[in-house]
């Protein structure tokens, strides 16, 4: 039946998704979103991915704690205090955003992220604007956290324009992120964002990120962090131009 063909290959492409997104976070600690979205985008409405997004995002971050360093909690406050008035925004406004546009954006996104990424050894270390401007980042990070479950680009890119050690990274991406997802899913609850649709996915997605997430870590006690990193911009770039390349056309006409 072409109906169910149709169903089967859009669960295919989820449940890909999701198993390659939880091994990236279980490498890098971060990014669910942004690999999940890249395929969850075709087959989910920005309605349903929001929410599965911040459920599998998580269970990851869960996971992750063991690393954590306590030493980052300092530095990872001004990102939560600044990211928590920003995810009630992002969640009022889900229900706004139109399919086509939220490819787009998300598109430009990777497309400008990813790349910066990869020129960030490059770029100048920034000292300025102390707590503030980590707050900043962190309400931006908030606003794109309530909207689709992607708190991550913004405080993750400061970061590393901060300079910091990469175990203080990681720390404070988990904490900030831990906060923000469970910011985001208390949002959803508590306005019926999280439809009968998401929340059947829920206990699909949960043994498939646990698993790809522990796969994950062991892979980076193993693998060059540079090289492996290149590798996943790289096709989050590529994803990022064929999202854009799909919707903007639909937007124009």
């Amino acid at each position: 039946m072409p109906g169910a063909g149709r169903v089967t290959f859009g669960m295919i492409i989820v449940v890909l998704g999701g198993a390659l997104a939880g091994f990236i976070q279980g490498v890098s600690g971060f990014a669910f979103g942004l690999v999940a979205m890249a395929f969850w985008s075709w087959t989910l409405e920005p309605s349903v991915a929001g929410p599965l997004v911040v459920f599998c995002s998580l269970i990851g971050q869960a996971m992750g704690l063991r690393l954590l360093r306590l030493s980052a909690v300092p530095r990872a406050i001004p990102f939560i205090l600044g990211g928590l008035p920003g995810v009630p925004i992002g969640v009022w406004l889900l229900p706004m955003v139109d399919p086509r546009l939220f490819q787009a954006g998300l598109g430009a996104l990777l497309i400008l992220w990813c790349p910066a990424m990869l020129l960030a050894a490059r770029l100048p270390r920034i000292t300025r604007g102390g707590r503030f401007a980590d707050g900043v980042a962190g309400f931006l990070g908030g606003i794109m956290g309530g909207l689709g479950g992607l708190p991550g680009p913004i405080p993750t890119l400061w970061c590393v324009l901060r300079g910091w050690d990469r175990a203080t990274q990681r720390s404070v991406f988990q904490l900030v992120f831990l906060s923000m997802h469970v910011t985001t899913m208390a949002g959803y609850l508590l306005t019926g964002t999280v439809s009968a649709h998401a929340a059947w996915l829920f206990p699909v997605m949960l043994p498939i990120v646990i698993a790809t997430a522990l796969l994950g870590a062991a892979a980076y006690r193993r693998l060059g962090d540079l090289g492996f990193q290149r590798i996943v911009l790289g096709l989050l770039a590529a994803s990022g131009a064929a999202l854009l390349a799909g919707s903007l056309p639909k937007l124009l006409a």
